[in-house]
């Protein structure tokens, strides 16, 4: 392993990071999407651009910039006003709601430039998302996340940015209208 590649993470803050990362899924897998926005700050950002299938000689075009056509593009208000949908009857692609299933794993941690003495970290981790609504109807996303979480100052972590990325380049199932 190179020295680049574990540098600056303690096991300890891995595995601290590990579990925060795996209590906001299950939060999101129990439907508990008030105390799940709670966990971003409120100058947060969560995005997920298009993939598209391009030739090689244009791989950086394979996704959308900030500003272009985007699966999310949420402020924390947003994702606030998105989570108080879900409790009523208006979200009728939730209603009745999916059950899902998040696997998350492969989770890198490393510090957000020494500026900010550890109080900033970059994170990258795998999903998996197992969605299953009504009675027959199943979708799976997998993909990777960057997120920046910052140290709050009562103690925990805060999702300052989400950056989500789909292996597919069409989005799966009959809408988007779960959180990654």
């Amino acid at each position: 392993m190179s020295t680049d590649v574990a540098a600056g993470v303690s096991p300890a803050l891995q595995h601290e990071i590990e579990q925060f990362l795996y209590a906001e899924a299950e939060l999101l897998d129990d439907r508990r999407y008030a105390e799940w926005v709670d966990l971003f700050d409120d100058d947060a950002a969560y995005w997920s651009p298009v993939r598209r299938s391009v030739a090689t000689a244009d791989i950086a075009l394979e996704f959308t910039e900030p500003g272009q056509t985007a699966f999310f593009d949420d402020d924390k208000s947003s994702l606030q006003w998105r989570v108080r949908r879900l409790a009523t009857n208006a979200a009728w692609a939730e209603d009745p709601p999916s059950r899902t299933r998040r696997l998350i794993g492969n989770v890198r941690v490393r510090p957000e430039g020494p500026e900010y003495g550890g109080s900033q970290l970059r994170v990258r981790s795998n999903f998996a998302v197992y969605r299953s609504r009504l009675a027959d109807v199943v979708s799976v996303y997998t993909g990777e996340r960057t997120d920046l979480l910052r140290a709050r100052p009562a103690g925990g972590w805060g999702i300052a940015s989400r950056t989500i990325v789909f292996d597919h380049a069409v989005a799966q199932g009959n809408n988007l209208a779960i959180f990654f």
